[in-house]
């Protein structure tokens, strides 16, 4: 810290002793994951990397009464998790914080930054400016070091550092790697990874490989030369759509507290909505004023509006939107104009009435931090019937943040 209002980020002065560099992963509590698995799973092709159980941290006569108590955490990459299921009765009766604000359906928001530090630093931060906290330390499954600030509508956010990746072989790490519980932001420096794997590898390597996904439908889609089970591939998580209670609390919250920048402000039936980037994407996420949620049509117990999820290219888009047709998934048709910066898109209706943002490009925001006027954008048709055979190269959105494989 070099003054009260600034700080050395590994040498560069920040307004805050962090820097979100993207959203990581998001998560949502459903009424039963099972039921939910088949759409995230079977459907959209998020690979199950690990389950979490929280009846240990139920009182016996609760588990009874809550039904599903297991959570789901699945992957579209390497990470080891990009979106989690976690049943809803079970998690709102072991965490109170649900208790006050019981339209969250949202289970967190996460942010990644690059250095152990950062959380640390950030954490004690947060303290100091009497800023909420609800728990901090490391996740088991995932290796993730966090602590978890709530915005002022309960929106519960986790700032992170690294995450457990999945390698060539598939498995996650097993049990034996979770032995060490933090609950607490650790003394630093910590061991690297390399040194904690090296401590359980004595075990035996049949003992440390943890959970590895199974096929659910045979390989025979082409997707750019890889045969795939669906005809597109998941490439990103993002951006995240939510209904706030004030806008001028929230955006103070991601803008002062979280250090997130504001791209673009749009009124939709008189009502202001904001977007805020982490990085070069236009947004990672968008605000929303309540009010708008019944203007839209928008089922009143959630406060999330929508979960982006990004597929690797228009042609796989256009697939997508006719194969989980097929499948039979409902589709909300939602005004344009809730998504600056977002060219063609559809939204999915998942099992528990959550809207999943299907789209495969984003603008990307340059060196002078503007996003492209309103009037040069060209609003693409909701309907995907009217949607062309092909774009062109600049409407293609090839830039920002990629995946590029393998692609399974």
């Amino acid at each position: 810290m070099s003054t009260p209002s600034t700080f050395d980020v590994d040498g560069v002065q920040m307004r805050q002793p962090f820097r979100i560099r993207r959203l990581g992963h998001f998560g949502v509590n459903v009424f039963d994951p099972e039921q939910s698995l088949d759409f995230y799973n079977r459907l959209l092709g998020f690979e199950i990397s690990d389950r979490i159980d929280f009846a240990a941290r139920l009182p016996p006569e609760v588990v009874a009464s809550v039904g599903p108590t297991q959570g789901i955490f699945m992957r579209h990459g390497t990470d080891h998790h990009s979106f989690v299921l976690f049943p809803q009765r079970a998690v709102h009766q072991a965490n109170p914080h649900y208790g006050h604000h019981p339209e969250l359906t949202v289970n967190q928001i996460t942010w990644q930054v690059s250095t152990l530090r950062e959380v640390v630093e950030g954490y004690q931060w947060f303290k100091e400016q009497q800023l909420q906290v609800l728990r901090s330390g490391r996740d088991l499954p995932g290796s993730n070091w966090h602590f978890y600030p709530p915005d002022p509508s309960g929106h519960i956010n986790e700032l992170y550092y690294g995450i457990e990746q999945i390698g060539w072989n598939g498995h996650s790490k097993s049990a034996l790697t979770h032995e060490v519980k933090h609950m607490q932001p650790p003394e630093l420096p910590q061991p690297s990874e390399f040194a904690e794997i090296n401590r359980v590898l004595g075990s035996g390597l049949e003992q440390i490989m943890g959970w590895r996904r199974s096929p659910v439908w045979p390989e025979t889609y082409d997707v750019g030369g890889v045969l795939l089970a669906r005809p597109f591939k998941v490439t990103r998580v993002g951006p995240i759509r939510l209904f706030v209670d004030d806008m001028a609390q929230a955006l103070h919250f991601y803008q002062h507290a979280l250090g997130l920048r504001v791209t673009e402000e749009v009124m939709v039936e008189s009502h202001r909505c904001v977007f805020l980037r982490a990085n070069t994407e236009h947004h990672s996420l968008a605000l929303y004023p309540k009010a708008l949620r019944a203007d839209l049509g928008l089922p009143a117990h959630s406060s999330l509006m929508s979960c982006g999820i990004q597929l690797g290219s228009y042609q796989q888009l256009v697939d997508a939107h006719q194969f989980l047709t097929q499948q039979g998934v409902s589709w909300k048709v939602l005004p344009a104009e809730l998504s600056p910066g977002i060219g063609h898109h559809v939204y999915a209706t998942d099992p528990d009435g959550n809207l999943l943002q299907l789209y495969a490009a984003m603008e990307q925001i340059g060196w002078d931090g503007r996003p492209c006027p309103a009037h040069l954008r060209a609003a693409p048709p909701v309907d995907p019937a009217q949607w062309p055979a092909s774009l062109t190269e600049d409407q293609a959105g090839y830039d920002g943040e990629v995946f590029l494989g393998p692609l399974n």
